[in-house]
């Protein structure tokens, strides 16, 4: 039975060590990741030398943005570029189609709303669509957008699936600059005459390789159709796969490619795995290693939508405080389990990959893959979910 004093000791003596456990049905049991070698999830985070800390070209007061806009930035708490926005921002405000191409946790959403904002202001007649795979980063976008944009009198309508769809109609017949939606959306109400995109000269495309991973290449290709022939386009994206390429070739001019990737996982997060072998029951291994190490927040990734859900009720009735996120989870579902969490009422979500991309969940200090991702692009986006900003993270694989 879970000893919750026991629990609280050793999170906070950090005594947990690695070990070898074991679980007699694992033995000879495939994985869709198990062509993966184990020695990818094993990586120490390497803290920066003096002379390798960023040193911006310009600081925000030297972009060249509108001065209401310097204001929102410093309000903020924006003290000087992260490296995406130090390229981007400049090249945006000069008209450039962008090709941004970074890991994630850079600020890339500051990186196009900042320049957008910019624009809108000094000509209110612009209008943006922001496109992104799933509902959870539209709204985070929309959340940015609101801070940044406070009593700017800029307004912007989030579309998204799994929500009131006459609610977003409604609010697309308001008075609006920025429409950010998911591909699937954007395409219904496309289709209802509830959206006409013509007017649309900037396009965001975010997470571009995550939509081509969902099966929205031809969505995006209808999308970027459909809006103004004189456009400004910005794609950003962590990889860069043919598909996108072939994208960029149709739809963007002269883009100005931007790529900061040094390494394939963030040198912030400490990585290393959890071997199950013998006859260790598996969620077992798992309690031992929460109540044994300090965690702040823990993100685990489940493979499976019913997975998610069975582990996160095996950890609430072992005494944590934990809720599950999947794509079978109402909008308001999702939306209420990643408020718990952000706000810290619950410091375990379990989910499936809909939480590995873009989501931006502060001081998550672990990320557990509970079971192995399909592919190792999942596993670099998965931990990218901690280590983010100016903080160190941990992550660890079950195998």
């Amino acid at each position: 039975m879970y000893n919750k004093s026991r629990a609280r000791q050793s999170r906070k003596n950090g005594s947990w060590k690695k070990k070898s456990y074991s679980n007699s049905r694992s033995r000879g049991k495939k994985f869709s990741g198990d062509s993966i070698d184990i020695k990818r999830f094993i990586n120490k985070a390497e803290i920066a030398k003096p002379g390798e800390v960023f040193k911006p070209q310009y600081t925000f007061n030297e972009l060249g943005v509108h001065t209401v806009l310097k204001r929102a930035i410093a309000n903020r708490g924006f003290i000087t570029p992260t490296p995406i926005q130090d390229e981007a921002i400049p090249a945006i405000l000069k008209g450039n189609d962008v090709i941004g191409l970074a890991a994630t946790g850079t600020g890339k959403t500051a990186a196009f709303l900042i320049p957008l904002i910019h624009k809108i202001l000094t000509n209110p007649k612009e209008k943006v669509l922001v496109v992104v795979p799933v509902r959870e980063l539209a709204i985070q976008i929309q959340e940015e957008f609101v801070a940044l944009g406070k009593r700017m009198h800029i307004s912007s309508v989030v579309v998204v699936g799994g929500a009131n769809i006459q609610r977003q109609i409604r609010e697309l017949r308001s008075q609006h600059n920025i429409v950010i939606g998911t591909p699937g959306r954007l395409k219904d109400l496309l289709n209802r005459k509830f959206l006409n995109l013509s007017g649309f000269n900037n396009v965001v495309l975010d997470e571009a390789d995550r939509m081509l991973d969902m099966g929205f290449i031809n969505d995006i290709k209808l999308l970027l159709s459909l809006v103004a022939k004189k456009r400004q386009i910005l794609l950003f994206s962590a990889t860069f796969p043919k598909e996108i390429e072939n994208l960029v070739k149709n739809f963007l001019v002269n883009p100005q490619r931007i790529s900061l990737k040094t390494r394939e996982t963030s040198g912030q997060v400490d990585q290393d795995i959890v071997r199950v072998v013998g006859n260790k029951n598996k969620v077992d291994v798992l309690h031992d290693v929460l109540i044994q190490t300090k965690f702040k927040k823990a993100l685990i990734f489940s493979r499976t939508k019913h997975g998610a859900d069975k582990l996160s009720k095996k950890l609430y009735d072992k005494g944590f405080k934990s809720a599950a996120i999947h794509g079978n989870k109402s909008h308001n579902k999702r939306q209420k389990a990643l408020k718990m969490f952000k706000e810290n009422s619950i410091d375990i979500l379990v989910a499936t990959d809909v939480a590995a991309r873009g989501l931006d969940i502060p001081n998550v200090s672990h990320v557990i893959n509970f079971d192995i991702p399909a592919t190792y692009e999942d596993y670099i986006h998965r931990i990218g979910r901690t280590g983010r900003a100016d903080q160190t993270g941990v992550a660890l694989t079950f195998v």
